[in-house]
């Protein structure tokens, strides 16, 4: 005895269209969380950045016994002391400046974007 089979294997349009709402919505839900985790981990490593940049010029000032009154170090002075000699960019796309030697350095970003060096 054989027996037919009426309905064919397969979803409906009713559970393909609740599937996409269900994805649509947690898209809807983690796009702005993803977008703000990006910025923050950017302005975290460009304030990782400044704290090696000053730390590097503290060395560079030592060794070369420079005040707070003497010109500041160019980039050109400290790129030895980095790893491989690369100076360090700004994962948003701004510029490192590394100011005097009593002065904390600065990103280009930093009142826009918050990245600033903290005492």
């Amino acid at each position: 005895m054989k027996v037919n089979c009426r309905y064919a294997p397969g979803f409906t349009l009713v559970e393909v269209m609740i599937v996409v709402a269900i994805i649509g919505l947690l898209m809807a839900v983690g796009i702005p969380n993803l977008a703000r985790a990006r910025m923050q981990s950017q302005k975290n490593l460009c304030i990782s950045h400044l704290r090696e940049i000053d730390s590097i010029k503290q060395q560079w000032a030592l060794e070369h016994r420079k005040t707070e009154q003497s010109e500041p170090p160019t980039e050109e002075d400290l790129r030895p002391y980095f790893w491989r000699e690369i100076w360090p960019s700004c994962p948003a796309g701004g510029t490192y400046e590394p100011n005097g030697v009593g002065v904390a350095p600065t990103c280009s970003l930093g009142p826009s974007l918050g990245h600033v060096l903290e005492d």
